[in-house]
């Protein structure tokens, strides 16, 4: 970015036709090396800038912990930065809220049978609602985060979201749930860069937290212990019941179905067998942990529930796009068929680990249409339909 005395009118980068001195931007800021990095870039075009952090949970707990977001040392790191940049900025404590509407669904998520991703409710409902009111209630013209996301202008003149360049970085997938009037306030200086230019920035920048590593843990996840914190916050939920075949056959017993996901295949508990057994699928209604096969975890079409939808609108006929199912997965080829808020997906190739309770995400090229909730996966075995 170009410093901000070099402004000569017209339309500035964050997109208004103002000076970026007359814009004022709400810098998101978690106390790593992405979001001061966004600040200080925004710093120096001239924009006015205002810093939010938001304590999420308990720092007295979080800040023994190393790779967690939002804890103490992070706040503290948050508000260093702020310092040294010469912004204004501002704790805000979301406590509560994070524990009602992340925490709390994680724990029920779990009990449910299901696989949940608690980032992505923290983007939907704390981050990008809570967050965006406050951000306008302090006479922001847009927020900016360091999400590795980008915001294009389409041909009709709406936000959209679309991949970063950095594909290693790409955060989109966790953003699916931005809505339309949210994407208009949003602005993401990252995405056109990767990893290495943001902390070569952050070096330019005598940033405090330049070699700071990434967050890699749930900030509420101890060490990745879940089975910990649903004990916590639903004590008696662990119940035990049966761990049974795809046919009905009881191998063994279990200590309770959130000790276990779809795929897996170590630590289940039962030996003896003549081939590997994999996780295929969980019973709540039954206490049940039904195991199978490798070729029992393919799934041939999708039901996904509360759908954010800010492509274009879906043919009768369906819509071929790129479903992302999990994270850490690339993408593959499906028909695209939207039901209300819901849609089904049917897939063109056959996926193996489809977890009710993930996200499936839809692309068009790099260009997110929006995303939802799995509820239901369709084996290709139809044992498993009345299981």
């Amino acid at each position: 970015m170009t410093s901000g005395a070099s402004y000569s009118g017209g339309i500035n980068s964050l997109g208004f036709d103002r000076a970026p001195a007359d814009t004022r931007v709400v810098v998101a800021m978690s106390g790593g090396v992405d979001s001061s990095v966004t600040a200080a870039l925004l710093k120096e075009e001239g924009y006015d800038v205002v810093g939010i952090t938001l304590q999420l949970y308990d720092h007295g707990v979080a800040v023994q912990k190393k790779g967690s977001c939002c804890a103490g040392q992070d706040i503290h790191d948050a508000r260093r930065v702020a310092d040294e940049l010469g912004i204004p900025h501002y704790v805000l404590d979301y406590e509560s809220r994070f524990k009602n509407h992340v925490m709390e669904e994680f724990a029920d998520s779990y009990i449910k049978g299901e696989t949940p991703i608690p980032c992505v409710r923290c983007n939907q409902t704390v981050k990008f609602k809570d967050l965006l009111d406050t951000a306008r209630d302090l006479g922001a013209d847009c927020m900016a985060t360091g999400h590795y996301v980008q915001r294009r202008i389409g041909a009709d003149g709406k936000a959209q979201l679309v991949r970063g360049v950095d594909s290693g970085k790409d955060q989109s997938y966790f953003l699916f749930a931005t809505t339309q009037v949210q994407m208009d306030f949003l602005r993401f200086p990252l995405g056109h860069l990767d990893k290495a230019q943001t902390r070569d920035h952050a070096e330019r920048f005598g940033l405090t937290v330049a070699d700071k590593p990434d967050s890699q843990d749930i900030c509420f996840v101890p060490e990745g212990r879940y089975v910990d914190v649903i004990e916590r916050l639903r004590p008696g939920a662990l119940e035990p019941g049966d761990i049974v075949d795809i046919d009905g056959n009881v191998l063994g017993q279990h200590e309770g179905i959130v000790k276990y996901t779809i795929g897996q295949r170590r630590g289940i508990g039962i030996g003896g067998t003549d081939e590997p057994l994999y996780v295929v699928k969980l019973n709540p209604a039954k206490k049940q942990v039904i195991v199978g096969p490798k070729e029992a975890l393919l799934t041939t079409a999708i039901g996904v529930k509360d759908v954010n939808w800010i492509g274009d609108p879906v043919p009768a006929e369906g819509l071929m796009v790129t479903a992302k199912i999990r994270s850490t997965r690339p993408g593959v080829p499906a028909r695209l068929f939207m039901e209300g808020t819901r849609v089904r997906l049917v897939l063109e190739v056959a996926e193996a680990g489809v977890s009710p309770g993930q996200a499936a995400v839809f692309y068009e090229g790099d260009r997110v249409l929006g995303g939802g909730w799995i509820d239901r996966a369709e084996s290709a075995d139809p044992r498993l339909a009345a299981a």
